[in-house]
């Protein structure tokens, strides 16, 4: 994905309360203008979110992977 959309689906995942998002940067030496800035998405939930907000979040998040067919990785 381009590194606009990135920085969109950053922004309305911080619109969120208890949310926090960090762009994860590329990690190839070599710059490519066919290949994205960005490797993924850092997401971290605060411990007392609410499941309503948590519901929201992956609201947003199914409406980016169905528009640009962005993966999902968890880590706890």
């Amino acid at each position: 994905m381009p590194l606009a959309v990135y920085r969109e689906v950053a922004a309305h995942l911080r619109q969120v309360q208890g949310v926090a998002v960090g762009l994860i940067t590329q990690k190839s030496r070599q710059f490519d203008y066919s290949h994205s800035q960005i490797s993924g998405l850092l997401i971290e939930y605060a411990d007392a979110m609410e499941s309503g907000e948590r519901e929201r979040v992956n609201q947003i998040l199914a409406y980016y992977q169905n528009r640009y067919g962005i993966s999902r990785e968890e880590t706890a």
